[in-house]
């Protein structure tokens, strides 16, 4: 805990300077400059730190810049996604979540409810599975190939006797998911409980999210569920382009 602690520090002393050598870095940590060159050899391989070759002197790395990005996208999506969410979600009735990729799995980063889903379940800050959740097959249907063939070689839990976990079924689903842009589920996570999601792109167009409307079978039924999938496609579209996409 010690090494993770300094660790941060350096990252810290380096935002805080701008750049850095080992004597300046290891007299703010109070430590030898030895252990100073490790903590900085173990960030720079992970690229979270770089040298300049011709001062010797070290600053934030390119890694710092993608964990940055990465976490102001869910800030951004969150604070974009309120008026979005809670439109859809008064006009549906039912709850409206927004997810992002969390690894493997889907992790919800906003939620907004209806006025018919007053006892629902609390979504915000769950993970939930890729293969399982309409949310999750949006993100995992926008993935890189390499990473979605990677993921579908793995054993998929079973959640239900409706939970798809055949790799070659599932890809087939994540095909359908690209071709009518949107993803829905019925029973797969968890009995009784129905879904549809749609991406979320960012300015460069990559999905980024994706938006859902879950709620009983009893009333997102086969007739209604295609057309409140509709309904969050049109809510990931405006989304995205609050997010910079289409300009």
């Amino acid at each position: 805990m010690q090494s993770v602690d300094r660790a941060v520090s350096v990252l810290e002393i380096l935002a805080r300077h701008g750049e850095a050598g080992v004597t300046e870095i290891a007299g703010e940590l109070d430590v030898h400059k030895s252990t100073a060159f490790r903590l900085l050899g173990v960030l720079e391989n992970r690229g979270l730190v770089s040298q300049a070759s011709d001062r010797g002197k070290y600053f934030l790395g390119a890694a710092v810049l993608r964990l940055a990005g990465a976490a102001a996208v869910r800030l951004d999506i969150s604070q974009e996604g309120v008026p979005v969410c809670r439109e859809a979600a008064d006009e549906l009735g039912e709850t409206v979540n927004i997810a992002v990729l969390d690894d493997d799995a889907a992790v919800n980063v906003m939620q907004a409810r209806g006025t018919a889903s007053v006892t629902a379940q609390n979504w915000l800050g769950r993970r939930t599975p890729l293969h399982a959740t309409s949310s999750g097959k949006v993100l995992l249907a926008h993935m890189p190939p390499t990473l979605r063939e990677g993921f579908l070689a793995r054993p998929l839990p079973r959640f239900t006797e409706r939970t798809v976990t055949g790799a070659a079924l599932l890809r087939t689903e994540l095909e359908s998911v690209l071709a009518r842009g949107y993803a829905v589920t019925t029973d797969e996570l968890e009995l009784g409980l129905a879904a549809a999601a749609a991406p979320i792109r960012a300015h460069d167009g990559k999905v980024i999210a994706a938006i859902s409307v879950s709620g009983p079978v009893y009333r997102l039924g086969p007739e209604r569920l295609p057309v409140v999938a509709k309904r969050m496609v049109s809510a990931g579209e405006e989304l995205s382009r609050r997010m910079g996409y289409g300009f």
